[in-house]
């Protein structure tokens, strides 16, 4: 599935700018912050003034993927501690030593 990447202006702190990402992170940015109750400049505006280094745009794909990997890590620990998730030792490799 391709996703082209969609260039739009966001004002932040005063200024506007422009922000090139895929169509799929715009979502995933403006999902994130409809659940915080957070508008999409808001959310930017906060991701730019952490970041250390690397354009505003990377940033932002590491913030989104970030948010996405730290909400699968927590649904897969509810599940493994509510019982429904048992993994069986045979279906596990170990390494010998």
């Amino acid at each position: 599935m391709k996703s082209p990447v969609i260039k739009r202006s966001i004002v932040i702190a005063g200024h506007k700018t422009s922000v090139s990402l895929e169509d799929a992170f715009w979502k995933g940015l403006k999902d994130i912050a409809g659940g915080r109750d957070m508008t999409l400049s808001e959310v930017v505006a906060a991701i730019d003034g952490e970041r250390q280094h690397g354009n505003l745009s990377s940033a932002i794909r590491l913030f989104v993927l970030d948010y996405y990997r730290h909400q699968n890590s927590e649904e897969l620990g509810a599940r493994i501690l509510n019982g429904e998730m048992i993994a069986s030792r045979s279906a596990v490799a170990v390494p010998a030593e």
